[in-house]
């Protein structure tokens, strides 16, 4: 039998960084994920956007470093307006808050399965951490510690199991957490898609009375990354209709902005339901990342949350094995509960309310947001707060 004082279930963006986080301490830690990352030459349709405090924190690790510059897209700009309306904010790396910041840049657009495969480069060299391709079996759990057993029939006892199994966590079920969901009633179609006019480094979205479509700049001038929330039937509709056809439909809805689209890649879906786990910790088991819980992906700001929760984790588990604590004590993992729930909850909130705001085309309503969005605009100190919860800081 293996013994771990950490097992991080799920190899994937927030379990790495977590990983990552712990390099320089004495703890020992085993992976389980069942397969080696893969990266394309081809830009991936399944991207993030980068906010400032996970560009430090990747930097921190060493994982930035091993992402090739032409896979990288810094944005200096957001521009945020709404269709057939007055409706427009627009954050600019010029603008004098921003500047204060010592900022040069909002934050990167990267293709997730770059993000995972230099963190996997990097954390597999760790002296402390092995990965094991495998699949958890069995979890238990006692006043002592944890006891898993996996498909290779491997067994490992740990003092902390951490869930960063995805959505539909393997751990948060075996460990019977309930989950609190809603169903938006939408679906997410992503691709890849070239653009006539150049896309300026700036990330751009816009909303509908019944759909949201980001446009995320990717290192190509040319080349942009998209999200459309959309209606169930209307996203099935749109990812199987004539590639002319999505092209002509697409560039109606992002209103000509940056000339005729062209699709560049193929088109995937995926329901999109909020997720909030009623405990993130409980003796011997935490939850970060989407296990824990998962936001609308406006923007695609949602990892950025994950990995702010593998650096509380880390926090934590940094502090408590430098008092000789035992890290997997559920009074010692009670202070990561408590910060990571209230800002997942703020944020589930703020995506909630945002999406409220611009859900249906009533013209009073249409007019409350066109003055709401142009007085903020015009606003240094509310917008300052606003461009502080985007690239967060």
């Amino acid at each position: 039998m293996k013994s771990a004082d950490i097992v991080i279930i799920g190899g994937g963006m927030v379990g790495l960084a977590f990983a990552a986080l712990l390099k320089n301490t004495e703890s020992q830690i085993k992976i389980i994920e069942k397969q080696v990352p893969q990266t394309t030459e081809t830009f991936s349709n399944r991207v993030s956007a980068i906010n400032a405090t996970s560009e430090k924190m990747l930097e921190q690790v060493g994982a930035l470093q091993r992402i090739s510059t032409e896979r990288l897209s810094p944005y200096q700009k957001m521009s945020v307006w709404e269709q057939d309306s007055f409706a427009q904010i627009e954050f600019d790396n010029s603008d004098t808050s921003i500047q204060q910041l010592g900022l040069d840049k909002l934050g990167y657009i990267i293709e997730n399965n770059q993000i995972q495969s230099a963190l996997w480069q990097q954390v597999s060299r760790q002296d402390n951490v092995e990965i094991i391709l495998s699949e958890p079996n069995t979890v238990g759990v006692s006043e002592n510690g944890a006891f898993l057993t996996l498909a290779s029939g491997e067994m490992i006892s740990a003092k902390l199991v951490v869930g960063a199994d995805g959505a539909n966590s393997w751990l948060r079920r075996q460990m019977h957490i309930p989950l609190i969901s809603k169903d938006y009633e939408q679906t997410a179609l992503v691709c890849n898609v070239k653009t006539a006019e150049p896309h300026t480094h700036t990330a751009r979205q816009i909303f509908s009375a019944d759909s949201i479509l980001a446009f995320l700049p990717l290192a190509d001038e040319h080349l942009c990354s998209i999200v459309w929330s959309l209606p169930t039937e209307k996203a099935k509709q749109l990812q199987h209709c004539e590639v002319q056809q999505f092209n002509r439909e697409l560039t109606i809805a992002f209103d000509n902005r940056l000339g005729l689209v062209e699709l560049q890649s193929e088109r995937a879906t995926y329901p999109l339901t909020a997720r909030y786990a009623r405990d993130f910790a409980q003796s011997r088991i935490a939850l970060i990342g989407d296990a824990a819980h998962t936001i609308h992906p406006l923007a695609g700001l949602g990892v950025n949350l994950g990995f702010a929760d593998a650096i509380t984790l880390a926090q934590e588990v940094r502090q408590h094995l430098m008092l000789g604590h035992d890290i997997g004590e559920y009074r010692h993992l009670r202070r990561f509960e408590r910060i990571r729930k209230a800002e997942a909850v703020k944020l589930l909130a703020a995506m909630e309310g945002l999406k409220q705001l611009f859900q249906g085309d009533h013209p009073v309503k249409k007019l409350i947001r066109g003055i709401g969005l142009s007085a903020t605009n015009q606003l240094p100190i509310l917008k300052k707060l606003l461009i502080e919860q985007a690239v967060g800081v």
